[in-house]
């Protein structure tokens, strides 16, 4: 995956939960038609249902307001099978409670107050906060971020040892332009300039922290450093979860601005947990960071943790789970 598929998957997480919030109910209108003639048709009404005149306009939309409103027609159902509606039903198949995959032994990377997520309260959106506050959790308590933030002084964004500050979380345009050029350079095989912008970016903007510990983990214009690497991925991770934690604490079930950098951070760290990259290797850790970004719509996450439930990996195997997640 290229630095610019991680900004496009980003963006993704950030309108898929924008779209959700600000979209209404749809209306449908309900069509029979043939090679020479096409007729409104209505759905089966109920004594308090409220219908409007229907005009003998076949080419009118006319909202329909019966308990039927929420079927697809014909229209639309063709479109079903595309790859975004795929990824939504993954997606929605792996809300089945972190407790009935959670694996017996324990992990000093998961707190051990981690809630777990029943699929038998609440409806998608509700489900969908509880993983967002999981995510939060994780990211907040993460040992290598705590560590970190014992280090720091007490001026908020500065560094110490070169380790990354609090900073803040989300790019304003000018930042947004450079993580641009850097990734523009980082394309053109100028690695070092790429690395050298992305570390001065880090300094306060998560998504440069992703970067720039990606950059760090696999040698991009500057030495191999996993420690350091998985330290700026923590913070990262650790900084948007304090932008998406106001943002569940304000009643948007769906996120706020900062949703896209703490999945990619999750999802990061999960690759950091599996293959010991500045860590342990630690597969019980793997598998509930990529269970967590999976149920936050990372599409990469949930192939990542489909392989979980084949191989047994961080916990038992389930078969079952792993068909769906393919489905």
């Amino acid at each position: 995956m290229t630095l610019r598929d991680l900004l496009k998957k980003r963006e993704k997480i950030r309108e898929d939960a924008s779209e959700a919030q600000r979209s209404p109910p749809a209306d449908f209108t309900f069509m029979r038609s043939d090679t020479n003639t096409e007729e409104i048709i209505s759905p089966p009404t109920f004594a308090d249902d409220y219908r409007p005149h229907l005009t003998k306009d076949t080419h009118s939309h006319t909202k329909r307001f019966s308990r039927f409103r929420s079927s697809s027609s014909a229209s639309t159902a063709s479109n079903a099978s595309s790859r975004g509606d795929k990824e939504k039903r993954s997606s929605r198949r792996l809300h089945l409670g972190s407790h009935s995959r959670s694996s017996s032994i324990g992990s000093g990377n998961i707190p051990s107050d981690l809630p777990t997520i029943s699929d038998d309260v609440g409806d998608s959106e509700d489900k969908e906060a509880q993983w967002e506050n999981r995510a939060t959790i994780l990211a907040q308590e993460n040992p290598v971020a705590k560590q970190a933030r014992s280090r720091q002084n007490s001026v908020a964004g500065s560094s110490v040892d070169g380790r990354p500050g609090i900073g803040r979380s989300i790019s304003d345009a000018k930042e947004q332009e450079n993580i641009q050029e850097a990734i523009r350079l980082h394309e053109a095989g100028d690695l070092e300039n790429s690395t050298a912008m992305f570390g001065r970016l880090a300094e306060s903007n998560a998504m440069a922290q992703i970067m720039y510990g990606l950059a760090l983990r696999h040698g991009w214009g500057i030495p191999t450093d996993p420690p350091l690497a998985i330290t700026y991925l923590s913070r990262a991770a650790s900084n948007s979860a304090a932008v998406e934690s106001a943002a569940l604490s304000s009643g948007m079930k769906k996120g706020g601005a900062a949703k896209g950098e703490l999945v990619l951070a999750i999802y990061e760290l999960a690759n950091s947990y599996r293959h010991g990259w500045g860590v342990e290797k630690d597969p019980v850790a793997a598998r509930s960071y990529y269970e967590t970004a999976a149920n936050l719509g990372d599409t990469d996450a949930m192939n990542e943790v489909a392989r979980c439930y084949e191989d047994g990996f961080g916990g038992k195997k389930d078969r079952d789970l792993e068909g769906q997640v393919h489905a």
